[in-house]
């Protein structure tokens, strides 16, 4: 090794397996976001990340059933 600092370039916008974009939430639902946040000492958009990932793959679809005549 001769010492020099070698840094990658960093990846163009988008291809780093992430994606931004804007939801519309609750009032309420942003307080709480934030007193999660502030207890964690992580950030909101790392929460909102952690909780997506935790309901997708806790999740299933209700399938809805034909009414017997």
């Amino acid at each position: 090794m001769d010492g020099k600092l070698i840094i990658s370039r960093k990846p163009a916008k988008g291809e780093d397996g992430y994606k931004t974009f804007s939801v519309r939430i609750r009032d309420e639902t942003v307080a709480k976001l934030n007193t999660l946040a502030d207890k964690s000492g992580r950030s909101r958009n790392e929460l909102i990340g952690i909780l997506l990932e935790y309901a997708l793959q806790n999740c299933s679809i209700e399938e809805k059933h034909a009414k017997k005549k």
